[in-house]
């Protein structure tokens, strides 16, 4: 179950910029890949340790280091010592409960985002934080685990698609961010299907286990309304312009996205109303039933008053009763007390309550 709430590693009173590990380590070793473009060529490799690309990043025009695997540090402190990147961007890089933000610096800007995963069989979301940092001719790249969202931005740089190949960074940072939330709407359309499952069920014989299920989907709705929720400030800094390194074409890309996210964001929100809406489905579904069970009780009980009256009324222990006295006092007493329960039955369903 994701947590509403992440734990903080880092020890308070720390040193600000200390480039220290605040998560859990999820990989076993660290792995470094590189992808080298221009509009004419390409170079793709897998790097042994990250002073491999320093090469590469000295030549214009595109270089992108992706780094998956967070508990190295020594990684963290050589891209610092190299590019002069600020070590307060390094640190939040390193802390993976940030907020989705963007922060500019002198010759380069920080931008942190939430990847998500959806778990069909436990309907549950994965978080993950990934982290850009971008100056004029690099793009460091920082996720958690292995896998991610990017193989269709690996796949037009490697076949030349697009205008992307003859970009520079500031492209190559919105195409990224592009295929997270591109990401995101696979995201939604799944728990959106899983959700209308739900829901059904709720109209038709919610049990014990609905419940349990609509308030799990309530959680992880909360996560992503987490990650989608802040992405909507963070693009429109990007493409308001108050980042010198991005363009202003590229900046036109950006507002699309933007609109892209308000898009998420909506359909979150959707989605979340649909949960509730599905909670009260099943607590009046419950208390539907409940009044039925209710109902077929309080009938039967009614009938057995008057029924019960006249059994006590003759089980009484007296010497003097005349009735007791004739044969057929007893049959009597049953087709009376047959016929009072007739015809309470038939009052019953003419009021419509049976």
């Amino acid at each position: 179950m994701n947590r509403l709430v992440d734990r903080v590693n880092k020890a308070s009173g720390s040193t600000p910029g200390a480039l220290v590990h605040a998560g859990q380590r999820k990989v076993e070793q660290i792995r470094i890949r590189l992808i080298d473009y221009d509009a004419d060529r390409i170079e793709e490799r897998t790097l042994e340790g990250v002073d491999e690309c320093f090469p590469f990043v000295d030549r214009p025009p595109v270089t992108w280091v992706n780094i998956d695997g967070l508990h190295d540090t020594s990684v963290a402190e050589a891209v610092a010592d190299r590019f002069n990147v600020h070590r307060l961007a390094l640190e939040d890089v390193l802390s993976p409960n940030q907020r989705p933000k963007v922060e500019n610096y002198d010759d380069h800007y920080l931008v942190i985002l939430k990847m998500l995963s959806f778990e069909a069989q436990t309907a549950s979301i994965v978080a993950e934080q990934v982290s850009f940092i971008v100056g004029p001719r690099y793009l460091f790249s920082f996720q958690e685990v292995y896998g991610d969202s990017f193989e269709p931005v690996r796949e037009r740089l490697r076949h030349g698609k697009g205008r992307i190949r003859s970009r520079g960074t500031d492209y190559l940072a919105y195409a990224l961010i592009d295929a997270v939330v591109d990401n995101y709407f696979r995201i939604l359309e799944s728990m959106g299907d899983t959700i209308e499952d739900l829901e059904a069920a709720a109209l038709g014989e919610p049990d014990i286990s609905t419940l349990h299920r609509i308030h799990h989907l309530r959680r992880e709705m909360l996560v992503v309304r987490r990650a989608v929720w802040p992405l909507r400030e963070v693009l429109g800094q990007m493409y308001r312009g108050e980042i010198d390194l991005i363009s202003e074409e590229t900046q036109l890309f950006l507002r699309d996205v933007h609109d892209h996210a308000v898009q998420v964001i909506d359909t979150t929100e959707t989605l979340r109303e649909v949960l509730t809406g599905a909670m009260d489905l099943y607590l009046s579904g419950v208390s539907n039933r409940m009044n039925e069970v209710m109902k077929v009780l309080t009938i039967i009980a009614t009938i057995f008053i008057p029924l019960s009256f006249f059994a006590g009324l003759y089980g009484m222990n007296f010497k003097y009763m005349p009735e007791l006295g004739l044969r057929w006092a007893y049959p009597a007493l049953l087709g009376f007390m047959g016929t009072v329960l007739v015809g309470m039955l038939w009052a019953f369903r003419r009021k419509g309550w049976l």
